[in-house]
């Protein structure tokens, strides 16, 4: 990796990271190895669950938890890239797939003609709502975050975006000492591509998998009733449909780098009725050939 040095000119080295052979630093990838559509996944042996309906393989590339196999069906070029788990993550690859196609990577300058990717991440949930059975598939109309990761970014908010956090805030009786979330919609012209297959609604994303979805093991979550309460809330004509981990982060990223994102997810559990899916390789298999399917 070269050094940063005194002339540089363009974003220095120490902040985007390079590896020797030119590739970016976590994902591996060089530009011409990415699609304009994206799809993220959290886990990594979920790639090639996806890229087995490829027609073609073009490229297939495996850094740490990031697993990339991008591809093409008939004319359609498509990549698909694994995040793992959290919003921690999402930072890390959202912004090295703008990095790729957006900076000039030889001369570390933007460039100035904008290109805007799909992104489209393909998921597991629990449900909020009765309605809502296990195997079914929820589409993130907004997401809510739960984390903290978009209020380390400075960015102007819309009047929509405040008043979703303030009445969200108030409804849910949050705590001292928690983050204050924030809110951001998909591209609403990409989520429509999949309104013939899945529920739609408000996505909770959370910054863990046990108190901060709920769940009670050894140790009392903060808010107990919380789950029991959630399933009330609505904005505009969006119920809170589902919890899950990424989708904050993708759709703010997204939206302030200007890129179309949505999240699809399969429902693996019902939280409320307490039930969790006979076969939920089976339900998230659909759910790949369904968003294949949709944009081929």
């Amino acid at each position: 990796m070269a050094s940063s040095t005194a002339n540089e000119t363009g974003i220095r080295s120490s902040e985007l990271i390079l590896n020797p052979d030119g590739s970016v630093y976590h994902l591996k990838l060089h530009p011409e190895q990415l699609a304009d559509t994206v799809l993220l996944v959290g886990d990594p042996g979920r790639v090639a669950e996806v890229s087995r309906y490829f027609d073609h393989i073009e490229f297939q590339v495996s850094n740490r938890e990031f697993i990339t196999h991008t591809g093409s069906i008939g004319n359609k070029r498509i990549s698909c890239i694994s995040t793992g788990i959290g919003t921690d993550n999402i930072d890390i690859v959202l912004n090295e797939v703008d990095a790729l196609v957006n900076i000039d990577l030889d001369h570390r300058t933007p460039k100035d003609l904008h290109h805007k990717l799909q992104l489209i991440r393909i998921g597991t949930t629990g449900s909020l709502q009765e309605e809502i059975p296990v195997d079914a598939f929820v589409q993130s109309r907004w997401a809510i975050g739960l984390d903290s990761l978009l209020n380390w970014y400075a960015y102007p908010k819309n009047p929509d975006q405040m008043r979703l956090e303030q009445e969200f805030v108030a409804y849910a009786g949050f705590k001292d000492g928690l983050a204050f979330p924030y809110a951001f919609k998909a591209g609403e012209s990409l989520a429509d591509t999949f309104n013939h297959f899945s529920h739609q609604g408000i996505t909770l994303t959370a910054p863990g998998f046990y108190a901060p979805q709920g769940r009670k093991l050894r140790l009392n979550p903060l808010l107990p009733d919380l789950n029991e309460h959630l399933p009330g809330f609505s904005f505009e004509k969006w119920k809170v449909a589902n919890f899950e981990m990424e989708t904050s982060g993708l759709y703010g990223l997204s939206s302030l780098l200007g890129h179309d994102a949505v999240t699809l997810c399969a429902v693996i559990a019902n939280r409320p009725l307490g039930e969790y899916s006979q076969n939920p390789h089976e339900a998230v298999d659909q759910l790949i050939k369904k968003v294949l399917e949709s944009l081929s």
